[in-house]
């Protein structure tokens, strides 16, 4: 079995995982043979995210980290996902067997380190087809799936993000809670002012505007982002967290074949323009958990700094 120091550097690498603003809504245990997952609800942001759907997103998206910096460390992880009924905090049991690393294996861990949220419009460099298939085809191993958006449908998608952006430029609950945390300075949570870019009015499809910003655009031109929609068949807290794992896996796939990528989920916050995206872009086939933009941003674009992390020994609890 792993021991804990094992268990401490693959967490290291897990709470790497992008989360919802930034906000890192997990808890981690250590116990022999074993390593347990926890939403933290008390960092739920109830104006973003009012039914915690991001939240248990955000903490699948880490638990696929963990998975990957396991796999590195040389073990396979075996999830058990929701593993007691009357605990909705414990969202994952994960047990280990010995496993040699692969070459992919070390290059997904290595993406953890390399992988940003590129918020800044992507110029208009293709993406191979072969790639935005090669990171769609992630979500399927996690009963999830990544619905690409052609152009002929983004105006369905562009719809509800404006009416979204819309309803929380004057929901002063909102406003609030996105103060605390976005131009953060030196915290260890939070969207730093240097990682957002300034409100894109132009745009067909709106970004999350946090309420600092000091990341230059590299281009102005119009945003050449694709969309994807990753969704699930079901619409429940064990669907929510197969989203997160797709979603992780998506993002160091793309990381590992050279893509921009950055998560939106404005809209999803809300009743009725989720209900109007699952209607119209996913033509009732599906519900939608996060949207990720995937393009290419040249070598000559300002690299950008890694957000923030607690110290993992916050997060983490030895049994």
């Amino acid at each position: 079995m792993p021991s804990i120091t094992t268990c401490r550097d693959a967490l290291e690498l897990a709470v790497r995982a992008p989360s919802v603003h930034n906000t890192q809504p997990w808890r981690w245990r250590i116990q022999r043979g074993r390593v347990d997952l926890f939403a933290d609800f008390g960092r739920q942001v109830t104006a973003t995210d009012p039914l915690a759907r991001a939240l248990v997103v955000s903490c699948g998206a880490a638990l696929h980290h963990l998975e990957v910096a396991f796999a590195m460390l040389g073990w396979q992880a075996e999830i058990d996902r929701l593993p007691d009924p009357d605990r909705p905090d414990h969202l994952a049991k994960v047990r280990f067997t010995p496993r040699p690393p692969s070459d992919l294996d070390i290059r997904l861990a290595a993406a953890i380190h390399l992988r940003r949220s590129d918020r800044r419009r992507y110029p208009g460099m293709p993406v191979p087809a072969r790639d935005l298939r090669a990171v769609s085809r992630c979500a399927s191993g996690f009963g999830a799936a990544a619905r690409h958006v052609p152009d002929s449908m983004l105006s369905e998608l562009a719809a509800p993000m404006r009416r979204a952006a819309a309803r929380h430029a004057t929901d002063t609950n909102y406003l609030a809670e996105l103060e605390q945390w976005s131009g953060c300075h030196g915290e260890p949570n939070g969207v730093p002012a240097r990682n957002a870019p300034a409100a894109r009015s132009s745009d067909e499809l709106p970004v999350r505007v946090f309420s600092e910003s000091e990341l230059s655009e590299y281009t102005d031109e119009p945003d050449s982002a694709h969309w994807l929609v990753v969704c699930t068949p079901h619409d429940n807290r064990v669907s929510q967290l197969r989203a997160g794992q797709a979603t992780s896996a998506i993002l160091l796939q793309a990381t590992y074949l050279g893509l921009a990528t950055s998560l939106q989920s404005e809209p999803l916050g809300m009743l009725d323009l989720r209900d109007q995206i699952r209607t119209t872009v996913l033509q009732k086939c599906a519900y939608p958990h996060v949207m990720i933009r995937v393009g290419v941003m040249p070598p000559a674009a300002a690299p950008l700094e890694s957000t923030p992390r607690r110290p993992v020994t916050e997060v983490i609890e030895t049994a």
